[in-house]
């Protein structure tokens, strides 16, 4: 699993302003949540991508439905920060 290789066991994440989630194994809860209300996904493109010393930008258009939230459509922006081949930030920043 992709995010048990690369993220932290401390990892620290936000979701745009909001309080961060600490924690693997809180952020591993977090995203199945999510991803349990999402009814249809229809596109993930990567757009751009900027790698410096321990950072990394990707910059993503995601298309879904939500049963919350319904139909979503939206460019993203997340900031990673790496230590020792483990990502142990990201922030993601996004319209609403």
């Amino acid at each position: 699993e992709v995010f048990e290789k690369y993220y932290a066991d401390d990892v620290v994440m936000h979701e745009n302003e909001t309080s961060p989630t600490v924690g693997k194994d809180a952020n591993r809860l977090r995203e199945k949540e999510f991803f349990s209300k999402v009814t249809e996904f229809r596109n993930m493109e990567v757009k751009s991508i900027a790698v410096g010393d321990n950072v990394a930008a990707i910059e993503c258009f995601l298309d879904y439905t939500h049963a919350d939230w319904g139909v979503r459509r939206y460019t993203q922006v997340s900031v990673q920060r790496w230590k020792d081949g483990k990502i142990v930030q990201e922030r993601f920043y996004y319209g609403n």
